[in-house]
């Protein structure tokens, strides 16, 4: 295992008086796609702003390669940023946007002009480059920013919610896009997004931030098959989280009924939180169910019925089926032991989960 490409140590960082990070350790090895994951305003943009160098940590250092670039400015790392308003300068043409950063250089003409080739080829936008910008649809326009960073050739590329203006279609075009991009060019991507269908999408690691915390990083089928604490296991997708007593290992009780599950080494009669997907909840004859409840609320997702399933003692299962069960209903709950999910209860409200460098 080599050493990673960036490596954040011991990051902190405050704006008037309030914490935004608060001791953020995070390594990033090289080709990797990373997703930074999390509500507004629990530091993701401020931790890419610092990668960057357009914010300065309080504390902790940034590591490149192995160098301190804590101090160095933008324009001497060896990254580009793409920002959701893509900045992109509207008296110039396209070839003009792509060029700008290459003639800061002193690029050749000729260097040039192959490179704005070669990158609008890229991002499938040949023979674009007299357009001007104006005349681009939003998407478009996204691919000449992105077309206009790649062509400065940086070992890490930034994207700041790149693709938050554009419609759910040609987001979803995009995000198949940035990956084929990201394998082609064997770049490392650092993406921020609060779109969790977007991260799962797209990385190779996700990085689940909230209140200046790491919360969970791990590979998306990690993040979302094993979710660390409740915050994680309600932000990466739809989740039911309940109460349940650990009566020893691989038994758990959930509102009175017993549950087998594979979670070892909680002890004894020890309360835990529950998670179950919605998804992996199999809605039975009442009989056959380890729990009971009455199907009281019901919506067609296209792919899959949306059921409310309301038990006994008043908990309302969220449920996905392709079988439809009629609201009035009387069903059996029934899960997979590999499916129930056990963690531990915070120890307080505000106990946060301090993350784990890979």
């Amino acid at each position: 295992m080599g050493q990673p490409l960036i490596d954040l140590r011991n990051i902190s960082k405050s704006f008037d008086g309030t914490m935004v990070l608060d001791d953020l350790n995070l390594s990033v090895k090289e080709n990797t796609f990373v997703t930074l994951l999390g509500p507004s305003g629990c530091g993701k943009t401020t931790t890419l702003r610092i990668i960057g160098g357009f914010e300065s940590p309080d504390r902790g250092e940034v590591i490149f390669d192995g160098q301190n670039i804590t101090s160095l400015p933008p324009n001497k790392r060896q990254l580009n940023t793409v920002f959701q308003k893509y900045a992109l300068f509207t008296h110039m043409s396209i070839a003009e946007n792509i060029a700008f950063g290459l003639k800061i250089k002193n690029k050749s003409r000729s260097y040039i002009q192959d490179k704005i080739k070669y990158a609008l080829k890229l991002v499938n936008l040949d023979g674009f480059e007299n357009r001007s910008v104006s005349s681009l649809s939003g998407g478009q326009q996204q691919r000449i920013a992105i077309a206009r960073a790649i062509v400065n050739e940086p070992r890490v590329l930034l994207l700041d919610e790149p693709l938050g203006a554009l419609d759910l279609k040609l987001r979803q075009d995009m995000q198949y896009e940035l990956i084929r991009l990201k394998n082609e060019l064997g770049i490392t991507f650092i993406y921020v997004t609060h779109d969790q269908e977007e991260a799962l999408t797209m990385s190779d690691t996700i990085v689940v931030m909230n209140q200046g915390y790491i919360q969970q990083m791990g590979s998306p089928e990690n993040i979302y098959n094993e979710p660390e604490n409740a915050f994680v296991a309600d932000f990466i997708g739809e989740s039911n989280i309940v109460p349940g007593i650990m009566l020893r290992d691989e038994l758990v009780q959930i509102f009175g009924a017993k549950f087998n599950c594979v979670d070892k080494g909680f002890g004894l009669n020890k309360p835990v939180d529950v998670v179950i997907r919605p998804e992996d909840i199999d809605l039975v004859a009442p009989e056959n169910g380890t729990l009971t409840g009455k199907v009281t609320h019901l919506i067609f997702k296209g792919v899959h019925y949306e059921m409310e399933v309301t038990s006994p003692d008043g908990f309302e299962w969220l449920v996905h089926s392709t079988d439809l069960f009629p609201v009035g209903q009387d069903v059996g709950i029934h899960v997979d032991p590999f499916d129930i999910q056990i963690m531990n209860k915070p120890a307080s409200e505000d106990e946060e989960a301090v993350g784990i460098n890979e």
